[in-house]
């Protein structure tokens, strides 16, 4: 039996289609409201073709931050079962409310949960401001974030305190800052940390331990792969990737872990390890610490690896200050590798002084950048693909004035 893909584009008409395609009636497409990311991810759908998967119920984009975005087939029994255990492991079926694009998995969970568990919609954008008005209403109340959220969140009390009328707020699409966790629970708030994929409808691990049926398993080398009834039925159209990724009913993710007290810890990803200068340097690791240093000052951080000459691949560290009038990505940065400048909070010196307890010298980054905001997925994730590759045109084509760009 195939099925046509039925596209749905807002929140109340995402919702509807969700409600039909869970009772067996159709396959739901969510796709963004407008703009090249919504062309794009026609194309990857091909609506025209019928959809082939048995009991297939949705499909969603991959968020593109790592790599070309792909069309995730989710079953109609992955999506309930994964409703339920979330349901299950919070304390029982409750209104949800929607801060994330429901054109990627974490927004559409958050609408999946509500239809499974026939409870309310509540909608807020993407800063949550309007949840200082909002009316929850009777019985549990969650909320869905990624860290940029609720960081921005804990430093307004008005919205603290608004999230503290939450059962429970869960954070993923990214690592969180454990100072970021600390200064939340010392808040009052429920903060659960999840780790998943679209391939798994979303979080699938909330505080390192599985959600029900779930199962993790590591290789030798760490790698996670996951089984359980909330996998994924398929690549969209696309055979040879499914082949690779779902072996004998489990996903084998590209990410790294480790149980640490029987809970899983998330590592980073394979490719994260990076050779530069010779030395193998392990970018989620630098990040965990840029991220900490930064997150004193209230900022955001990044670090990636780019391609360069003379060290194979430059690891750089990019911090989010938007208290700064800084350009969005600086279009002729500056080599920071001997600098020792500074500008406004952040400097090289600062960074280096704070790593060297941690940090081998020669994995600290080699470059510092401060920029006004870091580029990010309409799913809130910083997009890592789009900032390696302007850093690599701007490393390209050098400025003539060796003092032109921000400074760090």
């Amino acid at each position: 039996m195939t099925d046509r893909l039925r596209l749905a584009t807002g929140t109340a008409e995402v919702l509807a289609s969700l409600r039909r395609s869970l009772t067996g009636n159709g396959v739901t497409a969510a796709l963004p409201p407008t703009g090249p990311e919504r062309q794009q991810t026609l194309t990857m759908l091909h609506p025209e073709q019928p959809v082939a998967e048995a009991d297939a119920a949705a499909v969603v984009a991959t968020s593109g931050s790592t790599g070309r975005p792909r069309g995730v087939v989710l079953s109609r029994s992955a999506l309930v079962a994964s409703a339920e255990a979330t349901h299950a492991r919070l304390g029982g079926a409750g209104s949800w409310v929607l801060a994330l694009p429901p054109h990627y998995v974490a927004g559409l969970m958050v609408l999946v949960r509500a239809a499974v568990g026939g409870r309310s919609v509540h909608e807020v954008e993407g800063r949550l401001s309007g949840l200082t008005d909002l009316r929850l209403g009777d019985g549990p109340a969650y909320l869905s974030v990624v860290p940029t959220q609720l960081t921005r969140a804990l430093a307004d009390p008005a919205l603290t305190r608004a999230l503290r009328r939450f059962d429970a707020v869960l954070l993923g699409g990214a690592a969180a800052d454990p100072q970021m966790l600390e200064t939340a629970a010392e808040s009052g708030i429920r903060v659960v940390t999840t780790y998943g994929m679209s391939e798994t409808c979303g979080g699938c691990v909330y505080d390192g331990r599985p959600l029900a049926d779930v199962d993790i398993d590591l290789d030798d080398a760490g790698r996670i792969s996951i089984g359980g009834p909330t996998v994924f039925a398929g690549y969209r159209l696309d055979p040879v990737a499914t082949a690779e990724a779902l072996v004998e009913g489990r996903l084998v993710t590209r990410d790294r872990g480790a149980f640490v007290d029987g809970r899983l810890t998330v590592l980073g990803r394979l490719d994260d390890v990076v050779i530069s200068g010779g030395m193998n340097v392990d970018l989620a690791v630098v990040e965990r610490a840029v991220r900490t240093w930064a997150a004193r000052e209230g900022a955001e951080a990044a670090v990636v690896g780019v391609p360069d000459p003379d060290w194979g691949t430059q690891v750089v560290a990019v911090v989010e200050d938007d208290e700064q009038n800084l350009p969005h990505v600086p279009t002729s940065p500056p080599d920071l590798s001997g600098a020792l400048q500074t500008r406004g909070r952040f400097s090289s010196a600062s960074l280096h002084d704070a790593l060297a307890a941690d940090l081998p010298r020669f994995a600290q980054p080699r470059r510092l950048l401060v920029v006004r905001t870091l580029p990010r997925t309409s799913s809130g994730k910083i997009d890592r693909r789009r900032l390696i590759a302007e850093l690599t045109v701007d490393q390209a084509t050098p400025t003539s004035d060796p003092n032109a760009g921000p400074e760090s």
